[in-house]
This record gives structure tokens, sequence and C-alpha cells, in this order.
């Protein structure tokens, strides 16, 4: 768990942003302090609307890297000239907003609040569905917080399921520290069987969105798990399988128990099951004993399975964890490696989201409101979209829409409906 400092410039959308990046950071087990200082993560969420604003931007980045153990910018001035920030040798993650709860996890797990009850927030019912996991991530403090995995009966979780759709919800999150190992404790995996008695039995249109599956959990179910997603409609054909490195002696320095090879079949397993879906995975770059070598494997790897969502973080080190006692490479290593990895990040990414430029997407989800008069809606396989002139269009959170994608800015699309 981490202790984050936010501070929010510009106008009411960038307030709101904020607000969504802080939701998600509490739900993940994070939690506010009252200064930099105090802090294992600053977030500077920037404004760019005139000249002498963007001076005060990389002023107060500056101020920020020197004050704090990790920078993330985000913000209008950060995805429109981020490179301002890097040509000032600011060190910082310059990430979209969506991004940025997860590179304050540092690639841990996440880490709910007490207990796993369901949550109501709009149209989206958030259903965690065990506690714990069954890793031991050298790197990984939220293993401190959770324990082993506890798995509440599957009969349990669909009736929570079956009261948040009644309850209004047309998207549901299955959320955990690990959903692979969903039902371990209890002697056999049941990811595969809740999805689909939840798909099967509960009356209603919704979309149903896996949340984090840890490789090695995926892996001995990923037939069974495929064959469910590829049968069922109400669940959205995207996996969240974080590889973390390219190089298998990485993944045993981060006691990570899966090898590459296994997420590679996890992978191939949904290539051959699924049509249109998206892979999502994350990556830590610049562990402690990360080679050159090393980090060149993880970047072949990106290129070749070309994942339409990628988080990447740079590692820093968590207190009480047995990585935090390696020797760590320096500053300017994990940033370059970083940077060469994001910038290819960018490049996949925008290729994915070009490539749906000029098709029609059908029965996608109204999820949410967007900045100003516009909505973000999701399609079959998870993808952002968003709606300008919602209004116009009478578009609400909940409403189910056709849509044909009429553009992208690298990370979502643009689509107006049919």
């Amino acid at each position: 768990m981490a202790r984050y400092h936010i501070e929010t410039y510009g106008c009411t959308s960038n307030r709101g942003e904020s607000r969504q990046i802080e939701s998600a950071l509490r739900d993940a087990g994070h939690y506010r302090v009252d200064g930099p200082e105090q802090a294992d993560v600053a977030i500077l969420n920037t404004c760019t609307v005139v000249e002498k604003t963007e001076r005060n931007m990389l002023r107060r980045a500056k101020e920020l890297e020197s004050e704090t153990a990790d920078l993330i910018v985000t913000g209008c001035m950060a995805l429109a000239q981020g490179e301002e920030f890097r040509d000032e040798a600011v060190d910082a993650q310059i990430l979209h907003w969506d991004d940025v709860p997860t590179a304050v996890t540092n690639g841990e797990c996440p880490t709910p609040g007490p207990g796993v009850e369901p949550v109501l927030d709009g149209v989206v019912g958030i259903l965690p569905i065990a506690r714990g996991c069954m890793s031991d991530c050298s790197y990984c403090i939220t293993k401190h917080a959770t324990g082993k995995i506890e798995s509440p009966s599957v009969e349990e979780n669909v009736e929570k399921a079956r009261a948040l759709v009644h309850a209004g919800a047309t998207e549901l999150r299955i959320t955990g520290q690990d959903t692979g190992v969903y039902g371990w404790d209890t002697g056999e995996r049941k990811l595969h069987t809740l999805l689909d008695r939840i798909c099967t039995e509960i009356d209603g249109e919704f979309r149903v969105r896996v949340g984090m599956a840890n490789p090695k959990g995926v892996h001995g179910i990923r037939e069974e798990l495929a064959d469910v997603f590829a049968r069922h409609d109400e669940l959205y054909d995207f996996l969240h399988a974080p590889v973390q490195s390219g190089s298998d002696d990485v993944l045993g320095d981060m006691r990570r128990q899966h090898q590459v090879s296994e997420y590679l079949e996890v992978v191939d397993a949904f290539d051959d099951a699924l049509d249109y879906w998206t892979l999502s995975t994350d990556f830590i770059v610049g562990f402690p004993t990360e080679t050159e070598a090393d980090h060149a494997q993880s970047m072949a790897l990106l290129r070749e399975t070309r994942p339409e969502k990628i988080n990447v973080t740079r590692f820093s080190k968590r207190p009480g964890t047995d990585a935090a006692d390696m020797k760590g490479l320096g500053g300017q290593t994990k940033k370059d490696r970083s940077k060469a990895m994001s910038e290819l990040k960018m490049d996949v990414v925008g290729d994915a989201y070009a490539a749906m430029v000029g098709e029609t997407k059908a029965d996608c989800l109204v999820v949410e409101q967007g900045t100003g008069d516009s909505v973000k809606c999701r399609d079959s396989a998870y993808r952002q979209i968003i709606v300008r002139n919602a209004t116009e269009h009478g578009l609400e959170p909940g409403d189910f829409v056709d849509l044909e994608v009429t553009g992208q800015n690298t990370v979502y699309a643009f689509g107006t409906p049919v």
C-alpha cells in the first residue's frame, strides 16, 4: 500500500479526473497524505491553457521531483506536451489519467478494503469475489495486508452479482487480488464456473469485466476460461494477465511463479477461442536484477504479443519486501528503460485503436459521463470509445448503442451512434 500526494490544476474536468484517480487508489488500499514529503508517490495533474501555466507546471514538477520518491505527471500538459518535461530532465512518469492508479501500485496486486462486499457506483457494480492471493512476489507489500486466498462460494458470489444487477448495475466488475486463483483454497479453481453461472443464471442486460488474473492462475484453466468467454456475450472479451517481465531469470527473482512460455500459452488459448479481444498486461521496468538483455526480452515480448492495453511501471522499493534489500539500478537506467518501453507501448496501443477506425461496434455499453458533453463507452472487448455531444444523441450511462468508430487518440477511440 502506498502513501500518495495529489495536486490538481486547471478546469473542472481535471478535478473530475483527479477524483476518479483517487477513487481507484482508495479502492486499491492506498491512502492520501498531507504533503509530498510524506508520500511514496506524488501525482501532478497538469493544465496547459497558456504559456505562463506551462512554465508553472514545469516549475512545480521540478519541486515535487525533489520532494518525493516518485513523481507521476498526468493531465492536459502531460498528454499534449509530455516532451516538455523530458526536455527539462524532470524525472517523472508521464501517464494518461487512466494509467495512474496502476502505476502507483508498483506492479502489486490490488488491495481492496476490509471484507469482500459489493459496491454499486452509478451503473457499475464492483464485486470482489475473494480476498488474498497465492503468490509471494518479492517486490509486493500487498501480501502482508491480505494473506492467502479466501474464496466465498460460487453460490454466494452469484447472489451478490444478481443483487447488483437488480439494483441497476449494467457493468459488473469482478475484482480480487488475483481472480485467476479464485477457489484454489477449496481445492479447485472456479473462476470459469462462476462466470458461466453469472451469465446463465442472472436475468437482465449487463456486461461483465474480469479483473486482474496472474498468468500462473489462469494457465491451468486457460482453455476452460477462454471457452466461457467465447460462449457468453455478457463477458467483455478482455483479459488482464500481468506478465511483468519477458525474462524468466527476472521472473524468478520476482518470484512470479509463471514463466514466459506459460503466459504465451494463455495468450494462444484466447487467440484460438476469440476473434476480437483485448489483452491487457503489465511490465515492471528496472527491477534490481534486470540486465540490458532482460530488458530487451521484455521489449521483444511486448512486440510479439502486442497487448491492446499495457501498464508500464518503473520499479520502486516497498518497505518490508525482499526486493527492498536488493541493490537497485540507477535512476537514469530505470528512467531510460521506462521511456523506451512507454514509447513502444504507445505505438502498439495506437495501432490497435487505429485499426478500429471505420468499423461498427455493436452493443457498446455507455459506462459513465466523460468530459464536457461526452460519454465513455466500452465495446465487446472493453475498448474505450468516446461519444461527443451525448445529449444530442440521448445517451446516458446504462444505455447500449451501436457505434461507428470515426477516429482515435492513441489510447481510446471516438465514435458516432449508428
